[in-house]
């Protein structure tokens, strides 16, 4: 049994996971696991830099982070980075402010990385035989992953929460031709993801991170975020079609109101629903599996 730590830094949050991996019976055993919104990404689509606030919210929730590591002992820590950071021009200031805090130099690691991390995390303690779609959307990214045992194929491309709503700023709700000009962008992504994944065929979808959560949440009608009822939810089709229309028809004021939503997401939340919809749409998918465990596990068994 080894104690560790992983985080996940990107680009709308950091996330911590401290647990007891035992690699003999392949069980992970969580001791602490939060999330905190810093919103590392803000302008970097339209920039090309981090900024100043949002290092310093991502330093911050650092701090927070380190204290905890230290407090429940673990052994080994890796600090993962993914899509805001590999992107920005002074991303040598992020490493040397993650450096300073916890003692380990963040890994700004590639899109393919994340999605091996990102199928292992999902899929280890699921049906070895089947053969799986892991999608894992994020702020500023998507990985599709293929595989059964291991990974198959797998691809990043640019299209999250946070990217899309920048570059398209829809309004307050979004109007049809904001949203049109989203979706066309959700499906050139999804061109060039097919380049490389095999997106269409009978395998399961695995669905990863916020937005996924999140839209599960409200059509389960969750009044607070409950893990244990989202980890390996099914939700269909039609009820993820029905929550995004809601979302994408909904003010800001009417979003804020949802209980389970996240106030970081509030903004982002339709932009990276369609993006899930689409998907589903794509794949010909009728249902997508949920999981809790993700890209933080894959980093935990990576050092367990």
């Amino acid at each position: 049994m080894t104690r560790v730590a992983a985080i996940d830094c990107g680009t709308n949050s950091i996330r911590l996971l401290v647990a007891d991996a035992d690699p003999a019976t392949g069980e992970i055993t969580d001791l602490d696991r939060r999330m905190t919104i810093v919103r590392l990404g803000q302008g970097v689509d339209r920039t090309g830099r981090l900024a100043p606030e949002a290092l310093e919210r991502t330093f911050a929730a650092c701090r927070e982070y380190a204290a905890i590591i230290k407090d429940l002992g673990a052994e080994r820590l890796r600090f993962v980075a993914t899509s805001a950071s590999r992107d920005a021009e002074n991303r040598d200031d992020f490493v040397r402010g993650v450096l300073d805090i916890l003692g380990v130099e963040p890994e700004v690691i590639s899109g393919d990385q994340e999605a091996e991390f990102s199928f292992v995390g999902a899929t280890k303690e699921l049906d070895g035989d089947d053969e799986y779609l892991v999608v894992d959307i994020g702020g500023g990214s998507t990985e599709f992953v293929v595989g059964s045992a291991g990974v198959e194929a797998a691809r990043s491309v640019d299209i999250g929460c946070v990217r899309m709503t920048e570059r398209h700023h829809p309004g307050d709700p979004a109007t049809p031709e904001q949203i049109g000009a989203i979706r066309a962008d959700i499906e050139a992504a999804l061109d060039l993801a097919e380049r490389t994944v095999p997106l269409r065929g009978p395998r399961t979808l695995v669905g990863l991170a916020g937005s996924v959560t999140t839209v599960a949440a409200i059509s389960l009608g969750l009044s607070a975020y409950d893990s244990a009822a989202l980890h390996h939810a099914r939700i269909s089709y039609e009820e993820v079609a029905a929550v995004t229309g809601r979302l994408l028809a909904a003010t800001h004021a009417e979003r804020a109101a949802i209980p389970v939503l996240h106030p970081g997401r509030i903004d982002v939340i339709g932009a990276g629903a369609l993006v899930l919809l689409a998907i589903m749409e794509r794949t010909g998918a009728r249902e997508v599996v949920v999981s809790e465990h993700d890209i933080l596990d894959g980093i935990a068994w990576s050092i367990a």
